[in-house]
């Protein structure tokens, strides 16, 4: 972009902010089955967008500059600390944060050399991201192939002198399952070891579909050993991004996440996350939306979670060739294909107006589509439903991504650093995937096929070549 000579009037510049939104997905409807959270209300997110405008220009890096700021936070915190099981928290700009700081409390409280984490294939990414910026190892340990849980004596095995946090997850992302939490934090806490919950998913929903009627084993701090916990308020608290909450059963663990510097002649530096200057717009906008929705709101949208989930999963059942993956606990269901490819259904559906999320397949369990069921899903279930068995015939017929000989070896084998990215994308454009700018948005299929059949290490260099050439310059 070049910078304009003169300054620009605000209808010229919305009006571009529309055309530039022209091919986003949806956000609202329950279309787009991840990534977004939607009630169905538009009053809502209407009262939360205008919270989130009243403080988009207040500071959080002072608080006693916006004592504002001190305030809804502690209510936010309070409201999150009364439902899980008590605790003293931080509240932060979402999930891969709150695990950073998680992760950094634990390895200062030990201070040990070469500290590991524990935890199971299935804990999110933003662990071994947390690991790689702090200097820890992270120690992955399978999980069940019937269940997708992991199993407590795989986590007393790798549990070491060095071990500074064991990670369980309410519910893990990929199955939609929650770990046996109760058996690992009591290992963890024999052994003198922390133990942390990813709830962000899970936090500011299994209590509501707990009171639904659904069985929810206990996960929170009130579990003895559980010692921190994340709940991320901007998904199934359904607030604006960048709403998350942090909690520490010891006040003394909740220091350990903080940052202070006074080794400088400037102002005072103490910061609660990993960011110094950071807007209170989130906090405000998840402020409101707590406020707007209360108790009943949320139960309210947690029968229906509920029974959205029962009907996706009774009616996947009945879809010939697909089958749902373990038994989810909570409101994220993942299929896999018998005789279709599911990266192919994926395009299929996305064709049809619909998008689900394609997860490539690791430590035995097989490539699938995952769906995060929200508040909005109850309206639109059928018709989901509809274009998932249409896209599965789809699918079915057209058969399986074509891959050309010796693709997959030839990029395995490829030294990414050595080329540049206008090579990288040309070599993309030759087998269909043209990420070049004004192409369009391509078919996925035969990109996560690539994927899918290449090493972990050999994905995540592509993926790294992918973002390059996709933002350019």
């Amino acid at each position: 972009m070049n910078l304009p000579p003169a300054g620009r009037p605000a209808e010229d510049l919305l009006a571009e902010i529309a055309r530039l939104k022209e091919h986003d997905l949806p956000v609202r409807g329950g279309q787009v089955t991840a990534y977004v959270y939607d009630t169905g209300r538009a009053a809502v997110h209407d009262a939360a967008t205008r919270a989130y405008l009243e403080m988009l220009e207040v500071n959080c890096l002072d608080p006693t500059a916006f004592p504002s700021v001190v305030e809804m936070e502690r209510q936010v915190v309070g409201a999150v600390s009364d439902l899980l099981g008590g605790g003293h928290g931080i509240f932060t700009s979402g999930g891969t944060e709150s695990i950073m700081l998680a992760v950094k409390a634990a390895r200062d409280r030990a201070a040990r050399d070469r500290p590991n984490l524990v935890l199971p294939v299935t804990a999110h990414p933003a662990f071994h991201k947390a690991a790689h910026y702090l200097g820890v190892e992270v120690k992955a340990v399978p999980v069940d192939l019937e269940t997708y849980k992991v199993r407590p004596a795989d986590v007393a095995a790798a549990m070491d002198e060095r071990t500074v946090l064991v990670v369980v997850s309410a519910p893990s992302y990929p199955q939609g399952v929650i770990d046996p939490i109760e058996e690992v934090a009591a290992l963890a806490a024999a052994s003198g070891v922390p133990c942390h919950v990813d709830a962000c998913v899970g936090g500011w929903l299994l209590p509501w579909l707990r009171e639904a009627g659904a069985a929810v084993p206990a996960f929170d701090l009130s579990v003895p050993g559980v010692t921190s916990l994340s709940c991320d308020l901007h998904k199934f608290g359904y607030a604006p991004k960048g709403a998350s909450v942090l909690l520490f059963a010891d006040p003394a663990m909740r220091r350990k996440a903080y940052f202070a510097s006074a080794a400088w002649p400037g102002y005072t530096i103490i910061n609660a996350t990993v960011q110094s200057s950071r807007s209170a717009g989130p906090l405000g906008g998840a402020w409101a939306t707590l406020q707007a929705l209360g108790r009943e709101g949320y139960v309210e949208l947690g029968r229906a979670t509920l029974e959205a989930t029962r009907r996706l999963r009774d009616g996947l059942a009945a879809i010939p060739g697909l089958r749902v993956l373990g038994e989810p606990e909570s409101s994220l269901v993942a299929f896999t294909g018998a005789d279709v490819d599911v990266f192919v259904l994926a395009d299929e559906a996305r064709a049809r107006g619909w998008f689900l999320q394609p997860q490539l397949s690791y430590a035995g369990i097989p490539a699938n589509l995952h769906i995060t069921v929200t508040g909005v899903t109850l309206s639109g279930v059928e018709a989901m439903l509809k274009v998932i068995a249409e896209s599965a015939d789809a699918a079915r017929e057209r058969g399986p991504a074509v891959l050309p000989d010796g693709l997959v070896e030839l990029v395995a084998g490829i030294d990414l650093d050595a080329i540049d990215d206008a090579t990288f994308a040309e070599l993309s454009a030759s087998v269909g995937v043209d990420l070049r700018p004004g192409s369009g948005q391509p078919e996925m299929a035969v990109v996560n096929a690539v994927l899918d059949a290449l090493p972990p290490a050999s994905r995540e260099a592509v993926l790294v070549r992918f973002l390059s050439v996709i933002y350019g310059g």
